[in-house]
């Protein structure tokens, strides 16, 4: 069976977008021949320019049956969400899909058009509080490298097109398969490490020069106490006026920076490794499994058992 896959671009689309799933699909379909038909649609018939200049030619939307449509980002699609037709074609291909996907902030259209009204999604770590602004019904996960929730799949940024494509194969054409397209592309069938998308460290980082020292420091002893009293000895402050410096500084409580280092640290033990989750907890901070198990449901929707089977599926 030969399935149909197109990626959907526009004026202004992320070339890397487009260009990592169709080189994943078309060297799986070498693998496989006959797989995959692999096509690229915009609204008009022509070349499409990308945010880099380079453009690719695409055919004209049209009503034929799809496997699988691919969503593109990029800076374009904040107008490309605000063209009636457009959205209405995708909200209708989803009628006529088997899968509906998107790469990066192409997950805007996905949400614009309907399809992720309850479900889980991803999409580029920078545009998560835009995209959770607009569309509080959906379930952000962002600092997953892509998410499938039933028929509908989303990914992170730009390369992470690569992965979603490479997952897509897997449930398609099986791992061996899948494999084989990632040793061809020269990248991992599975990122090492875990699924985050950029260091919670770096995030929180970003204004708050004033304690980048601090924050590498704490984040070197996860598994020790670290209060706001210690914290403030560290930065040699008083408590009370550490506390408000340090809000102002990254828009966090000392506690809940603290939570968010240990939740990315312990997240990457729990799929990157085998160690028993009381180990993941203990080393750190949680100490407790159950402490751990809470703080995951609040941060990632599900416990660190589920997550731990999702990233070796």
């Amino acid at each position: 069976m030969t399935r149909r896959i197109a990626v959907l671009i526009f004026d202004q689309f992320q070339l890397l977008d487009a260009a990592g799933p169709l080189s994943a699909f078309e060297i799986a379909g070498r693998v496989v021949p006959g797989a995959y038909r692999i096509e690229v649609l915009a609204e008009q018939a022509g070349m499409v320019a990308s945010t880099s200049g380079a453009a690719l030619g695409a055919a004209a939307l049209d009503d034929a049956a799809l496997d699988t449509l691919v969503i593109s980002g990029g800076d374009g699609v904040r107008q490309a969400v605000r063209r009636p037709a457009l959205v209405d074609w995708v909200r209708t291909a989803a009628g006529r899909a088997r899968r509906m996907t998107s790469v990066c902030t192409g997950a805007f259209m996905l949400a614009q058009a309907g399809l992720l009204e309850g479900r889980r999604a991803t999409t580029h770590w920078s545009a998560t509080a835009e995209f959770a602004r607009f569309f509080p019904q959906v379930t952000l996960e962002p600092d997953r490298i892509f998410v499938p929730d039933g028929p509908v799949w989303t990914s992170a940024g730009i390369t992470a097109g690569i992965d979603l494509a490479l997952a897509l194969i897997a449930d398609d054409l099986g791992e061996a398969v899948a494999l084989r397209t990632a040793q061809q592309l020269v990248v991992h069938r599975r990122r090492p490490g875990g699924q985050s998308q950029h260091s919670a460290l770096g995030e929180i980082g970003v204004h708050a020069d004033r304690f980048a020292s601090l924050l590498a420091w704490m984040a070197e002893r996860l598994s020790e106490p670290l209060s706001v009293e210690r914290l403030a000895a560290q930065a040699a402050m008083s408590p009370r006026n550490f506390s408000r410096a340090f809000v102002s500084a990254t828009g966090l409580t000392p506690a809940k920076a603290v939570e968010r280092l240990r939740l990315e640290a312990a997240r990457d033990q729990v799929e990157g490794s085998a160690q028993p989750i009381d180990r993941v907890a203990q080393a750190t901070g949680f100490g407790d499994p159950e402490r751990m198990r809470r703080a995951f449901i609040r941060a990632f929707g599900q416990p660190p058992q589920a997550l731990r089977r999702a990233a070796r599926a």
